[in-house]
């Protein structure tokens, strides 16, 4: 029997810093109303269209935390087991996390920033071990191993981190025929979808994940990817693809 599966990836509404053009990444900030409103007309949208969910899975940040109990409250769906993991986490900026966008061009140049920001195997500059942006300051990662948390991360590590989470409490639950959920970041869904996909490092920067549109991706009964959809009328869709591509209107 082909069985296929049909999973949801929601990258979390507008955060207060998308909407100012900052670099954010692990920097624990809230959804603006722009946000809520995505994330309330996201949990519309999946309950027109029929969705329903056993389990969800989130970072450990409070944007995606957020944007799951908002649809959680238009399905009323509260009850589902919600899993947090830190692997979920966005991309780790490093020493460019806080800095606006405008600004990190003018300090290092709009192409260097755009490598930083865009490319799949580079870097930003890392922070010392004594900033204290670094996750071991923050209590959320104490049960985590120092050489563990990242002081910055290419896409390439945002995946490898990301990966394991995927393989070992994602990809169990769809082969149970649970009905799974993810709320996470633009980076950790990408990295999701680069493996799904199986797209190149050329093809993956190429792919916008815009905020608060539900991603509907069916698998076959081995996990193969067969297609996807957002949940979005094309002239929405690309409107947020635009707004996604050059965030607090910066063009890097």
């Amino acid at each position: 029997m082909n069985t296929r599966f049909k999973i949801v990836l929601l990258r979390h509404g507008e955060s207060a810093w998308n909407n100012l053009g900052r670099f954010c990444g692990w920097k624990d900030v809230s959804l603006t109303p722009v946000g809520e409103a995505e994330a309330k007309e996201a949990g519309i949208k999946l309950l027109k269209e029929g969705f329903k969910f056993d389990i969800a899975f989130t970072s450990v940040l409070q944007r995606a935390i957020k944007t799951f109990n908002i649809v959680a409250e238009e399905m009323e769906c509260h009850h589902i087991p919600i899993v947090k993991s830190w692997r979920l986490n966005e991309k780790h900026y490093g020493a460019l996390e806080g800095l606006f966008k405008k600004e990190a061009a003018e300090t290092f140049g709009s192409e260097q920033v755009k490598i930083w920001r865009r490319s799949y195997d580079i870097r930003p500059p890392l922070l010392e071990l004594d900033d204290p942006r670094h996750p071991r300051f923050d209590p959320r990662y104490r049960h985590i191993q120092p050489d563990q948390l990242p002081r910055g991360e290419s896409l390439q590590d945002n995946m490898e981190r990301t990966l394991p989470f995927w393989f070992d409490e994602i990809c169990p639950r769809i082969l149970a025929g649970q009905k799974v959920l993810i709320v996470g970041h633009g980076n950790s869904l990408r990295s999701i979808l680069k493996h799904v996909r199986k797209l190149t490092p050329e093809q993956i920067l190429q792919l916008e994940v815009p905020n608060g549109l539900p991603l509907v991706v069916q698998l076959d009964n081995n996990l193969n990817y067969i297609g996807s959809h957002f949940l979005a009328e094309e002239q929405e869709l690309e409107k947020k693809i635009r707004k996604a591509k050059h965030p607090g209107g910066v063009k890097l």
